[in-house]
C-alpha cells in the first residue's frame, strides 16, 4: 500500500511555552489519535515532540512548535503505513491507482480528524480573544478546561 504522509500547519495565538506542556502530555495523545500508540523518540522541549507510532499505522509523527507573530505555528507531520483494516491486499499495491486512492482517503480522514482536534485546542487556549487582538500572556490561565 502507498504510504500516508500528512503535513498540517495551524496558528494558535499563545506562546510555545504554553503549548509545549500540552503537546508533551501523554493523556492528550489517545484523545487525538485513539488508534495509535505513541512513543517519544525526541523530546524537543518548547519546540515540540517526535514520536514513533504503532497501531492502525506504523511510522512516525511530529508536532513542531514554531514561534510566529504573537503566538505559535503548530506544524504536524504524520508518516506511516496503514495496518489492520486499511492494510494493503495483493490487489492494492503502492504503484496502482487504487492503492494511491486508498492512501489518499486515509490521509484525508486523518487530516480532518487532526483539524478538529487542533481547532478545539485553539478554542481552548485562545478563549474569546477576538481576531486581531494580542495573544494572552504566557502565564495567563487557559480560557477553558479540556
Amino acid at each position: 500500500m502507498a504510504g500516508v504522509e500528512l503535513v498540517d500547519e495551524t496558528f494558535i495565538a499563545v506562546a510555545p511555552e504554553v503549548l509545549a506542556p500540552i503537546i508533551a502530555d501523554p493523556a492528550r495523545w489517545p484523545q487525538w489519535w485513539p488508534d495509535l500508540q505513541l512513543t517519544v523518540f525526541m523530546d524537543r522541549g518548547i519546540a515540540g515532540q517526535r514520536w514513533s507510532m504503532v497501531g492502525a499505522m506504523v511510522g512516525s509523527a511530529e508536532i513542531w512548535l514554531e514561534p510566529a507573530l504573537d503566538g505559535t505555528t503548530v506544524h504536524f507531520y504524520l508518516r506511516g503505513a496503514p495496518t489492520g483494516p486499511d492494510r494493503a491486499t495483493a490487489d492494492d499495491l503502492p504503484d496502482t491507482p487504487a492503492g494511491w486512492r486508498r492512501a489518499d482517503a486515509i490521509r484525508r480522514r486523518r487530516a480532518l480528524d487532526w483539524k478538529r482536534h487542533v481547532w478545539a485546542l485553539k478554542d481552548e487556549l485562545e478563549g474569546d480573544r477576538p481576531p486581531g487582538f494580542p495573544a494572552p500572556p504566557p502565564d495567563a490561565p487557559a480560557a477553558t478546561a479540556h
